[in-house]
């Protein structure tokens, strides 16, 4: 059973048009479906921040890695997440790792926007759908454990799994010298506790 007929999966599997600027709002407003909203728009800020040298840019005092390493890895978790709902199981240890989303920055720009225009065509009612989920957690087995879950539930995984990376993210663009979007990296309830502390006298 498809969990939602409305969203195509195959458009996110495939090549994005880098021509394609718009980031549309999700129909469906659920705080999940304007979460997912929010972590994919502060990764299209970083993307259009950032100039195509520094995205590829590989940066010796975070062992060699670059933005757009740690960027298509978040991406990702949302497009293996994405094709599970087809497959009725999704699979975190068979992702795409497309070398262009971590080498080119206009066509992770893309992806971007054709990933947010699926998730925002995934209806209310199929956050609560069961399904299976696979993935790797032990180092010496071969063997990935195949649990149950919710659409909800590994939505709410993939933006805080993506949070964690913009935190990563972040440290890079500071040794880049480059801006990032204000909470970039930062749990909302991360923020949500410094708002509420008393300001110093």
């Amino acid at each position: 059973m498809k969990r939602s007929p409305l969203h195509d999966v195959s458009a996110v599997a495939g090549g994005a048009d880098p021509g394609q600027p718009d980031s549309p709002r999700p129909a469906t407003t659920t705080p999940l479906h304007d979460a997912v909203a929010d972590v994919l728009r502060q990764g299209e800020s970083l993307l259009n921040s950032l100039a195509d040298e520094d995205y590829t840019r590989k940066l010796p005092a975070v062992f060699g890695s670059t933005v757009g390493g740690h960027y298509r890895h978040c991406l990702d978790h949302f497009q293996s997440l994405l094709r599970g709902l087809d497959a009725d199981e999704i699979n975190y240890d068979d992702r795409e790792r497309n070398p262009r989303i971590e080498n080119d920055r206009k066509f992770a720009l893309a992806e971007t926007h054709r990933v947010l225009r699926a998730f925002g065509s995934i209806s209310k009612q199929f956050l609560d759908c069961p399904i299976k989920v696979r993935s790797k957690v032990n180092y010496e087995l071969d063997t990935a454990p195949l649990i149950g879950s919710t659409v909800g539930r590994e939505l709410m995984y993939a933006v805080a799994h993506a949070i964690h990376h913009y935190a990563l993210i972040a440290v890079m663009c500071r040794i880049l010298d480059v801006a990032v979007p204000a909470g970039f990296g930062v749990a909302p309830s991360t923020l949500k506790y410094h708002a509420e502390q008393p300001k110093a006298a």
